[in-house]
């Protein structure tokens, strides 16, 4: 998914890109899910036994999304922020459909792409912090003030966006396990480094769900995406119907729009 700002500069000595096949079947996938979850929500009658949908096969959605929104961000797009930028304008378009969709709260809540946002923003920044401390650019007392601006900013951030402070965190998480697990070399010790890294994101993956089944079908999606960055996106086939570009960005506040009509018309 998805004022003018800085690009967030690349080091010139990284390695190749790793390919992004992938993120086309992830693309399907998420999509689907995550309807499914909002119409078992949202729009089927409580009465029908499909809870266990969204609690299960609706509980790929958010981390396949934000895997594949910290991807892109980390290793195809020169310009994260203005990839922060377009998410944060679907969420704009999707917040009035979202705020009429019934829920157990009246407080304001910013849809799910606020969260992706704002987190891609937060896993760049700190990327090209850390690069320029790495280079000598940026003396750690500056680092170390931006590191608890972030802190506070996410604090009173993770209030208002879907998902919460775990969400906010979610992104950046796996931008630091992509990031080490993608230029891990073959010696033990930085194997060891690559996974404490994966660690953190498993681990707030599995704080995002409630139960049981949601935490291991949203765990088993994050093993799957970090597996993806280990090495095994060399594996994926090219998916063979490409999701148009226009579905992709509109089909999040369409399906809402179309959720909050049938909602209404059903009373």
């Amino acid at each position: 998914m998805y004022a003018s700002s800085p690009t967030i500069p690349r080091p010139a000595t990284a390695p190749s890109r790793p390919a992004s096949t992938w993120t086309g079947w992830g693309q399907w996938l998420a999509l689907a899910t995550m309807t499914l979850d909002h119409l078992t929500r949202y729009v089927l009658p409580g009465g029908w036994p499909l809870d266990w949908a969204g609690s299960s096969l609706g509980r790929i959605a958010f981390p396949l999304f934000a895997a594949m929104v910290a991807w892109h961000g980390l290793f195809n797009t020169r310009n994260p922020l203005r990839y922060a930028r377009r998410i944060l304008v679907i969420g704009l378009v999707a917040q009035l459909p979202y705020m009429l969709m019934p829920r157990a709260s009246d407080a304001l809540i910013l849809n799910v792409c606020f969260t992706l946002s704002l987190g891609l923003s937060w896993g760049a920044m700190a990327h090209a912090l850390l690069e320029r401390h790495r280079r000598g650019d940026l003396g750690t007392p500056w680092l170390v003030l931006a590191a608890l601006g972030s802190l506070v900013a996410w604090q009173w951030l993770g209030s208002w966006v879907e998902y919460g402070h775990e969400g906010l965190l979610l992104i950046p998480l796996f931008m630091l396990a992509m990031h080490h697990l993608h230029h891990t070399g073959e010696a033990l010790a930085q194997r060891l480094v690559a996974v404490a890294c994966a660690t953190p994101a498993l681990v707030v993956t599995g704080l995002l769900n409630s139960s049981d089944l949601a935490k291991s079908f949203a765990v088993a999606t994050c093993l799957a995406v970090l597996g993806l960055a280990a090495g095994a996106h060399r594996l994926t086939p090219v998916v063979p119907l490409a999701m148009p570009r226009w579905l992709w960005l509109a089909w999040y506040p369409g399906h809402f729009a179309l959720m909050a009509l049938g909602v209404w018309g059903l009373g």
